[in-house]
């Protein structure tokens, strides 16, 4: 079974890759604190691609009570996700403190657009440490109970 990353995910990943360029380009300690998260953001981002928003397609049909068992499929990303889950959460802080960086950077370049560009991923870290994250693994879960596994 294919598993698509829902496209609001998508687009939002989208959006702050080209926010994330946008800084890489504005000259000066925006740029280089740019550089850094991107440094530390792109290889995380792809393995978030990977393993742990293709599961979330599979929420709406979960919730509306429909489970096949070509879903069991998903098991391999969610039980990945849970394996490298410390890994992630141990990135997200070197992502956090890169991003604390262009904050202060974009602040004494007096350039608000780039510390709320910053703050945005900030936030959008924690959505997936406090939500996304958590609803891939009980997808799994789940799944797991659902289809006697």
């Amino acid at each position: 079974m294919n598993f698509e990353i829902p496209q609001p995910l998508k687009a939002e990943h989208a959006e702050l890759h080209a926010e994330l360029a946008d800084a890489r380009r504005a000259g000066g300690r925006i740029s280089e604190a740019a550089e850094e998260v991107a440094k530390r953001l792109h290889p995380h981002f792809i393995r978030e691609e990977e393993i742990a928003l293709p599961p979330l397609c599979l929420l709406a049909p979960l919730a509306a009570g429909g489970v096949a068992p070509e879903m069991a499929d998903v098991l391999a990303l969610t039980d990945r996700l849970e394996a490298e889950l410390p890994v992630m959460l141990a990135e997200h802080k070197q992502i956090m403190a890169a991003l604390g960086d262009l904050v202060v950077a974009a602040n004494a370049e007096k350039r608000p657009k780039y510390a709320r560009f910053a703050e945005k991923l900030m936030s959008h870290a924690r959505i997936e440490e406090e939500v996304l994250y958590p609803a891939a693994l009980l997808v799994g879960l789940y799944l797991k109970l659902r289809l006697g596994r």
